[in-house]
């Protein structure tokens, strides 16, 4: 049953929204930042702290952008996408940092590490299994590209079917606080796998 509260135009999104989420993607992905963090002698205990410390800003971050009830709500949409992503690219380079591996951190391991648990069947054949080892296929710049514009269109979706809560004053803001801590430890969580397995890269020219 349908909320009288929401309009039911809020359930959608227009095309027009995936330019701007993949301009958003675009810029996250471009460069890779430097880990603030030192290697460490227990990296996994490193890592975990660096995830929670990440999950907690990514939370707040989220909710007090959510506040804004209804319309407001709605224009804080794309600082908060891009905010929550800048927080887990820093995490994402920092647990690379504790387990010195800065030096192997590519977009293409940025990319999966984002987004693998939000858009698996975008990135299905990036990261494959090959016995005990992991391969991890670089993408070429054209594919890179194409993977942005299909998990900018994912990220649209997700977006449309979560709007509900943007009406929802302080209620929807906790949930939508809760939804960033939950999916930066995603992050954290895809990361650290990669980290822990053997990988072997190839190139996709």
């Amino acid at each position: 049953m349908e909320n009288p509260l929401v309009p039911h135009k809020t359930l959608t999104i227009d095309q027009d929204r995936h330019g701007p989420i993949i301009d958003a993607l675009e810029r996250v992905l471009a460069d890779i930042p430097a880990s603030a963090a030192e290697p460490a002698d227990a990296p996994d205990t490193a890592a975990r702290k660096i995830a929670r410390r990440a999950a907690k800003r990514a939370a707040m971050l989220s909710g007090t952008l959510a506040l804004p009830p209804g319309p407001l709500g709605f224009m804080t949409l794309l600082p908060d996408l891009y905010l929550i992503w800048q927080t887990q690219r820093q995490m994402v380079a920092d647990i690379f940092g504790v387990y010195g591996r800065s030096a192997e951190l590519t977009r293409t391991h940025m990319l999966y590490c984002l987004f693998r648990h939000a858009a698996s069947q975008v990135l299905r054949d990036v990261a494959v299994r090959g016995g005990q080892r992991m391969v991890i296929r670089q993408l070429s710049g054209g594919a890179l590209r194409s993977a942005v514009g299909s998990i900018g269109m994912s990220v649209s979706q997700r977006i449309a079917s979560n709007a509900t809560a943007r009406w929802i004053p302080l209620a929807g803001a906790a949930a939508v606080g809760a939804y960033a801590y939950w999916d930066t430890l995603q992050v954290a969580n895809t990361a650290q796998r990669l980290l822990t397995a053997p990988v072997d890269a190839i190139v996709d020219e």
